[in-house]
């Protein structure tokens, strides 16, 4: 476990870094809500490991108004503009992109999505003959899941406890930059696995070209929502950390594209499609020449003992 002070009601500080226990810290960027609250929040860098993430920070019992939107898109189905259809178009590859590695990764065919939202990925999965299981705090998303989609889904990892050491894959797609107690959350995911299990997660590359072009308005920063800003690096350390081990990398290579349009959004007031798709190519073709990465990667995990 990883350390924070409470400062009020409604906001913490972390004083041990989460990947290394660290505890010192630089200042590394100062990032403003964008997509909602327009309030200004610093990020931070461990001065042992070089792990990001944003410090102070709102707490558990305040975080959820920094997602309280009409067009928080990752659990909106009725948005028509543009850079909804494209994210949905998007959504749609990117779902059967996702099964594919999965199903090539994972030794049986029971699978949890940890912060699964809507469930649209569950659904393709079910489809397909798997055992799901969904977690998802936010309750609009939730009854989605369960009445459109019809997965069993619960709002806690709490209510799994009686199924510890039964799933072959635990999925976390762009989730895990969300959670409050990072190291809490993979000792659970540990437990949950089968021996042979396999974690994957999705985040954001913060030391990747696009991250770097875009500074302090790059879209993936998204504070507060995501309270850390992950690089392959820090994940091989996280993952060493958790008693766990990396064995497989993967690109999201459209990721680059959608990030790039947002972020073009935010640095000028209004989107530019054609610098976004040239940002987002030459940060794919980047990820190829240098070892800073993919604007998003995917991450296969197994535990150490296996």
């Amino acid at each position: 476990m990883f350390h924070v002070k409470q400062v009020t009601k409604m906001v913490e500080i972390i004083i041990h870094c989460p990947v290394c226990d660290g505890t010192v810290f630089s200042p590394l960027l100062k990032v403003k809500d964008y997509f909602l609250s327009q309030e200004e929040f610093s990020i931070l860098s461990c001065g042992s490991c070089g792990f990001r993430f944003v410090n102070p920070r709102p707490d558990k019992s305040d975080i959820g108004r920094y997602y309280q939107s009409d067009d928080y898109i990752s659990h909106d189905a009725g948005k028509k503009d543009f850079l909804s259809i494209i994210y949905k178009f998007a959504r749609r590859i990117s779902i059967r992109r996702k099964y594919g590695i999965v199903s090539r990764c994972s030794g049986g065919r029971k699978i949890l999505d940890i912060g699964c939202g809507t469930a649209e990925f569950l659904a393709y999965c079910q489809k397909q003959g798997w055992d799901v299981t969904g977690i998802e705090p936010n309750e609009k998303a939730r009854l989605f899941a369960q009445t459109r989609n019809l997965i069993t889904t619960y709002e806690q990892l709490d209510a799994l406890a009686d199924l510890q050491g039964t799933f072959h894959c635990i999925t976390m797609w762009h989730v895990l930059e969300h959670i409050h107690d990072l190291n809490g959350l993979i000792i659970r995911v540990r437990k949950l696995l089968a021996p042979a299990g396999m974690f994957i997660i999705a985040v954001p590359n913060c030391n990747s070209w696009d991250a770097q072009h875009y500074n302090q308005h790059w879209a993936a920063y998204d504070v507060p929502r995501h309270l850390y800003h992950f690089t392959k690096d820090t994940i091989l350390k996280l993952a060493t950390r958790s008693k766990m081990q990396v064995v497989k990398i993967y690109p999201q290579k459209l990721d680059a594209y959608y990030v790039s349009m947002l972020s073009e959004k935010y640095k000028s007031g209004k989107p530019h499609y054609f610098k976004s798709v040239v940002a987002g190519f030459w940060s794919n073709l980047q990820a190829t020449r240098k070892e800073t990465g993919h604007s998003s990667m995917i991450f296969i995990l197994t535990l150490k003992n296996t």
